[in-house]
């Protein structure tokens, strides 16, 4: 995985910026596809409904408009996850965030059907995972995709090493592949040494290694994280997300990952998708949430964000002058302001933009500091 200050999805380019940001107060950027390529998980028209004749609400157009609160007042009906479509890039780390009762666990059990969607399509690699048969299914979840939970789910019972073979023992692989695999990831999750110790041996961080090295046991394509560190001490936290990003980076998997936590969501994700009552707000990388949030709701949620910290140059470089001398240091776009405030203030020159060999901009003193002076 790419450090947070280079992330793959990039902020748009000058003039798509600008029309994101005149578009702020209303119309959500239409980024819920990612950059390039076919999507591992695209979600189409998503919904779940709890209630009697939940099947109904998705059908009429009347009722699929409602709030959450004038819904169940009209018919009964919770609609936990509304109208909902996105796309998740091979390799991509999706983190979707929302507070409390947002809908974002209902979301992310629904795309193994753990919670049978009400209506709508979820495509793996091009299969809908709606129309599986019970085989189908089962499959899907042995071999291609893998969750890790916020509570760790270890059978206290069973040694590390056996916690993290479970899988693979469902599968019906031999017992010599199965501790042969084991070994090997819980080399991987950093908890060699403790192979044959007991969960109740364990700190809450390590026991929440043996559920990673457990859903990276059978080599899934996928992994979703179902707001896994929640529970954890906050320096624990902290080195389980460092633990995310060393391992995606290693592996290379595809991740959905569920958290009410902006820094975390900031920290890990590519791009990241905000819910509120079951229902998409915005869709971006942090830069453009931080740069140009949809509505009050994500202004508010990216209010106390560092703005240097999170803001890359593409997003604050301006056109050169036709006085301006541009023999001045050279910086990419996706740098973070943070990381080139030295690097301009020292700089008697506007620091050039460049990509690719391509001048994209200049950013000087103004700049950088309008930006830190908000932050």
């Amino acid at each position: 995985m790419t450090a947070p200050t280079e992330r793959r999805a990039s902020a748009p380019d000058s003039a798509s910026r600008q029309e994101i940001t005149d578009s702020a107060e209303g119309a959500v950027p239409a980024a819920t596809r990612p950059p390039g390529g076919a999507a591992d998980i695209s979600v189409q028209s998503l919904w779940k409904v709890f209630g009697a004749k939940a099947e109904t609400i998705p059908k009429s157009p009347e009722l699929a408009e409602l709030g959450q609160s004038e819904l169940r007042k009209r018919t009964g009906c919770v609609a936990a996850v509304s109208d909902l479509s996105f796309d998740v890039a091979p390799g991509e780390v999706f983190v979707v965030m929302g507070l409390s009762g947002s809908g974002k666990s209902t979301l992310v059990r629904c795309l193994t059907r753990l919670i049978e969607p009400t209506a709508g399509k979820v495509l793996f690699q091009g299969e809908d995972v709606l129309t599986c048969n019970e085989k189908s299914l089962r499959e899907l979840r042995r071999h291609k995709i893998s969750m890790v939970f916020q509570h760790f789910g270890l059978l206290p019972h069973r040694r590390v090493v056996d916690n993290v073979a479970y899988g693979l023992e469902i599968r019906g692989e031999s017992k010599a592949q199965r501790l042969k695999r084991a070994g090997e990831v819980i080399d991987l999750v950093g908890l060699s040494g403790r192979e044959n110790a007991f969960p109740n041996q364990l700190s809450g961080g390590m026991q929440q290694r043996v559920g990673l090295a457990r859903a990276l046991a059978g080599d899934p394509q996928v992994l979703l994280f179902d707001e896994p560190f929640s529970a954890l001490d906050p320096l624990i936290r902290r080195d389980m997300q460092n633990e995310v990003i060393r391992l995606h980076h290693e592996v290379g998997k595809t991740m959905v990952f569920i958290t009410h936590d902006l820094s975390e969501a900031l920290k890990l994700g590519d791009r990241i998708l905000i819910m509120r009552d079951g229902r998409l707000v915005q869709i971006g990388t942090g830069a453009e949430l931080v740069g140009a949030p949809a509505d009050d709701y994500v202004r508010d949620f990216v209010r106390e964000v560092p703005r240097s910290h999170v803001l890359t140059l593409r997003w604050i470089m301006r056109p050169a002058t036709p006085d301006e001398s541009l023999d001045g240091f050279e910086l990419g776009p996706e740098v973070v302001v943070r990381d080139a405030v030295r690097s301009v203030l020292e700089c008697s020159s506007p620091v050039k933009v460049v990509e690719d060999g391509k001048l994209l901009g200049v950013v000087g003193d103004a700049e950088v500091l309008r930006v830190v002076a908000e932050s």
